[in-house]
């Protein structure tokens, strides 16, 4: 009787055995299966495939739709100041001719108090009869914002806000020469050297003393260079001016002066004092993927879909913007961003540098110093950063596309800066021109964005 039992009960307990074994095996199917989906979740949100241009779309910028971005109402017309502002010793590396010694430190840090939340935008123009900032959210027609495969279509280019008047700016720069200078103040214009000053009509303007005169000599010469463009509207006018403190503009403010340690003769810029200005956080296009460490992708007709108009809008403005620093070699805007990925991971969700936005959501390009003279100097260090991001754009403003082609059918770009800057700068030959080699780089540089739209042109009509 007690055999059998005992085979009857070893019969049993190998069932239950081979039953748990299928059990475990079907578990662990189970728990291998899950894992699978959640790292393909992990690598592709949302059931998406590969790099998704508008995948940060919804935390493009204030105004848009979805969450703000990490930035903060603006002081004033000086530079930006975020974490990527480290980088900024070296923008005053001496060239020969140096005015001495560096008259700063250090970018200072933000002014205490300061808010990190958005403010509400005031709803006033840039200027008289300009229009307000588009509100439209509703995603654009995918056929519409290009035309020709590579170029912003005319009626996108017709809602960019308006920048400043040409009819006004004449009329601004004729008035800042001859006025007086009724006071100087520190503060809201950048580094510690440069001084807000209050005018005889009532007006303000940013007066910029540079570290050495190549830095004048660069913001004098990119804004006439933005004007052979046919982008000068985005910057604020700027005119040059000879500081003596015995003389009819500085006599009211020698005290001042003396404090401010400018050099008697030295020539200074003066630009128009802009209310209300906010910062530029780079759009989504840039930012996203900048900031995952993969190589910029060029920004065609095809990677647009599902913007809104807004975001359509800012981009016409942000491709002059690239197309600009690029030709100027300006390292002092989005390329500091880019170079100070390296220890601040989030640097390209904070306020580009040297970029604003107007009342009216015109973007607007200031101290543009580090153009030209003081960039070429220092070529070998920027343009591993400069050159990347200009082939991150094929598509175009069509007139300043047909500048390009001009200049470079013409070979002469260096000399039509020449013209215009002495035509309209009457301070010019204070501070001289560029160099041979310079004005060589100059056309060189025309050139090679000339041969990029044509490789855009050769890579749409091959789509």
């Amino acid at each position: 009787m007690k055999r059998p039992g005992r085979a009857g009960l070893g019969s049993l307990a190998a069932l239950w055995l081979l039953v748990l074994g299928s059990l475990l095996g079907l578990w662990t199917g189970l728990q291998r299966e899950q894992e699978q989906t959640a790292e393909q979740e992990r690598r592709f949100p949302e059931g998406t495939a590969g790099r998704r241009l508008p995948q940060e779309q919804r935390g493009w910028e204030r105004g848009s739709t979805g969450a703000s971005a990490p930035d903060r109402r603006s002081t004033g017309q000086g530079e930006s100041r975020g974490a990527q502002k480290t980088f900024r010793a070296l923008l005053t590396l001496p060239a020969a001719g140096d005015r001495g010694e560096p008259l700063e430190g250090p970018e200072q840090p933000a002014e205490p108090g300061q808010s990190s939340q958005p403010e509400p935008r005031q709803r006033h123009n840039l200027e008289p009869g300009s229009r307000e900032r588009l509100a439209q959210e509703a995603p654009a027609d995918p056929a519409s914002p290009v035309q020709g495969g590579i170029f912003w279509s005319r009626a996108l280019e017709q809602q960019v806000p308006p920048g400043f008047d040409a009819e006004q700016t004449a009329l601004w720069l004729e008035t800042a020469r001859a006025a007086r200078v009724a006071s100087l103040e520190r503060g809201g214009c950048g580094r510690s050297s440069n001084r807000l000053a209050r005018l005889s009509d009532g007006s303000r303007a940013c007066v910029r003393y540079g570290i050495n005169p190549e830095q004048i000599q660069g913001e004098a010469l990119s804004y006439r260079l933005a004007e052979l463009l046919g982008i000068q509207q985005r910057l604020p006018p700027m005119t040059l001016a000879l500081v003596e403190a015995r003389g009819r503009q500085w006599g009211q403010v020698r005290d001042e002066l003396r404090g401010s340690h400018w050099a008697e003769g030295a020539v200074v810029s003066l630009t128009q004092w802009v209310d209300n200005l906010t910062d530029v956080v780079a759009p989504a296009p840039w930012r996203s993927e900048a900031g995952s460490g993969r190589r910029l992708q060029p920004l065609a007709a095809g990677e647009l879909g599902g913007l809104t108009q807004s975001q359509l809008v800012e981009l016409v403005q942000w491709t002059d913007l690239i197309l600009f620093d690029y030709l100027t070699a300006n390292f002092d805007r989005l390329v500091s961003n880019l170079f100070s990925l390296q220890w601040d991971p989030r640097v390209m969700h904070r306020a580009t540098s040297n970029l604003h936005r107007a009342p009216n959501g015109g973007l607007v390009f200031i101290d543009n110093e580090a153009g030209l003279v003081h960039g070429y100097r220092l070529l070998s260090m920027w343009d591993k950063y400069n050159e990347p991001l200009l082939r991150s754009v094929c598509i175009f403003r069509e007139a300043t596309a047909q500048r390009v082609r001009d200049l470079h059918r013409l070979q002469n770009a260096a000399s039509e800066l020449l013209r215009l800057y002495r035509t309209h700068e009457p301070l010019s030959g204070r501070l001289g021109f560029l160099s041979e080699q310079q004005a060589q780089l100059l056309q060189g540089r025309i050139d090679f964005v000339h041969k990029h739209i044509l490789h855009c042109k050769a890579m749409a009509t091959s789509l």
